[in-house]
């Protein structure tokens, strides 16, 4: 099965920002394009919108001005449901009620043709559900673009249960002739995207309410030191408060009410509040004209050790011994069975975070993951009340003279980098062993979707396959709810790495 014809007629239902989106995809691929909206006058009022915007395009010099003409006479507002009869796809991007889709799409079935492609653009409801007020529901796909369409490449192809496989991948290649990068995945609550990302922000939101951090310290540790292009409240507050509640929620009741996709409380009151982020001028962060942007916590210049030693490897952060050594710092190291560590010249540990807590030992510092010890800026440090003030003192100085800012936070278990990667990693194994999608689909959606420096499995592959269920389990060890508690797929996962490796 093929794209559809470029001579072939899409409407898209709904102008509001991502409807006059999908319909510029569309229009500049070069299908005929017809607008509709039940409110009068609006689809004339997209139609003119979308037209400005090819304008500002030509200024840009990414469109011809002959493409431009071509592209406006292409487009057609549609007055009634009607004149959208002859055309090959009809997407909807209408307010996310079940009822509202539901209706529309029974109008539509009794317009369009018997082979016309119907999809939807929605990102919280089921698609199966949509559908099934359809008397034919297997020409029925969800078209998940993301905002703004135009500019973001991801497409989620979404098959409901009844939705036919040619149907699917008729969708999946027009997505792609578009220029898009379409990924497929089964209906499922969040789909691939919003079901994974779902730990990101309620980690840092667990975070901030154990009042182990200040957003603006989570926000820049998880972008200096996770490589993560925003943190968790920078992006929320983009997004809009509500918006990404109302997301969380849905996948939350999605899943009746699963432990691992809780909203935040703190969340909620921010809501409750009116503090919705950006659009509203307050959100996490004060957004009005003059407001001073928080600085994250970053410690004082302290005296870097005059070596270390190293107990077995590091793992993940095995780098540092080379690093350690590059700026003039001594390591000796030593052969030891009983764990990974940094023994610091006043004997305390600098350890990096395993899902436990340093006030379980005598004399500990955490230090959290990076995504590459070299290019990161910042590390985080987490350290409980009995820690030494030298082992804080030299722990710091150390990371200082890697040329890091550190940023001390409180004695939180996976700290931030690591509870939000293990959480997404197990997050996307389940996934994947539930038939949602493929490895290498979650990954091109989590990278493009949401903009992540690695997909959920490079991550694995990088920090190892039993990483992530090891953390998961120290952290299930301390919070017992089952929010942190590793999915059969991930337990699987790292048992046979472990036998295969046992065998070896």
């Amino acid at each position: 099965m093929t794209a559809l014809d470029l001579s072939s007629p899409v409407a898209v239902v709904g102008t509001g920002t991502m409807g006059q989106g999908i319909a510029q995809v569309a229009l500049v691929a070069g299908h005929p394009v017809r607008l509709y909206d039940a409110v009068p006058d609006r689809a004339r009022e997209a139609a003119a919108a979308i037209g400005a915007r090819l304008d500002r395009l030509v200024e840009k010099g990414r469109l011809t001005a002959a493409d431009r003409d071509a592209a406006r006479a292409r487009l057609r507002p549609a007055d009634d449901l009607a004149d959208l009869a002859d055309c090959a796809l009809v997407v909807e991007a209408v307010l996310e009620r079940l009822d509202v889709k539901q209706e529309l799409f029974r109008a539509l079935e009794g317009v369009v043709s018997p082979d016309c492609l119907l999809a939807t653009n929605t990102s919280s409801l089921s698609v199966t559900a949509i559908g099934g007020a359809l008397s034919h529901p297997g020409r029925f796909v969800g078209l998940h673009f993301f905002n703004p369409a135009p500019l973001l490449p991801l497409v989620e192809v979404v098959s409901g249960f009844a939705t036919d496989v040619t149907s699917a991948t008729r969708a999946y290649e027009t997505a792609r002739a578009w220029g898009k990068t379409p990924v497929a995945c089964a209906d499922t609550p969040g789909f691939i995207v919003n079901r994974i990302a779902r730990p990101f922000y309620a980690e840092a939101f667990a975070v901030y309410e154990a009042q182990a951090a200040d957003p603006a310290t989570i926000d820049a540790v998880l972008r200096e030191s996770g490589g993560f292009r925003m943190g968790a409240f920078e992006l929320t507050d983009l997004i809009g408060q509500d918006v990404n509640e109302s997301v969380t929620h849905s996948v939350w009741q999605s899943f009746f009410q699963d432990v691992r996709f809780t909203p935040s409380l703190a969340q909620r009151r921010l809501v409750e509040s009116g503090r919705l982020g950006r659009k509203t001028g307050r959100g996490w962060y004060d957004h009005r004209d003059g407001a001073e942007r928080p600085e994250p916590h970053t410690a004082e210049k302290r005296q870097p050790p005059a070596y270390v030693v190293a107990e077995g490897d590091l793992g993940p952060a095995s780098e540092l011994l080379a690093m350690i050594r590059e700026a003039g710092i001594q390591v000796r190291e030593e052969d030891e069975d009983n764990g990974s560590r940094l023994v610091l010249p006043g004997g305390g540990q600098l350890v990096l975070t395993d899902g436990q807590t340093s006030v379980e030992f005598r004399d500990v510092v955490y230090f959290d993951l990076a995504l590459d010890y070299r290019k990161a800026t910042r590390i985080a440090l987490s350290a409980s009340q009995d820690t030494g003030a030298r082992t804080v003192s030299e722990a710091t100085g150390l990371f200082q003279a890697l040329g890091k800012d550190v940023s001390l936070i409180g004695d939180v278990p996976g700290m931030i980098v690591a509870r939000t990667v293990a959480r997404i990693i197990d997050l996307a194994h389940d996934a994947v062993a539930k038939g949602v999608a493929t490895e290498e689909d979650v990954d091109t959606a989590m990278r493009l979707g949401v903009n992540y420096p690695l997909g959920p499995f490079e991550w694995s592959r990088r920090l190892g396959r039993t990483w992530a269920c090891s953390v998961l389990d120290d952290l299930h060890q301390r919070d017992p709810s089952g929010r942190y508690a590793p999915s059969l797929a991930l337990y699987r996962h790292s048992f046979a790495t472990e036998k295969r490796e046992g065998a070896s």
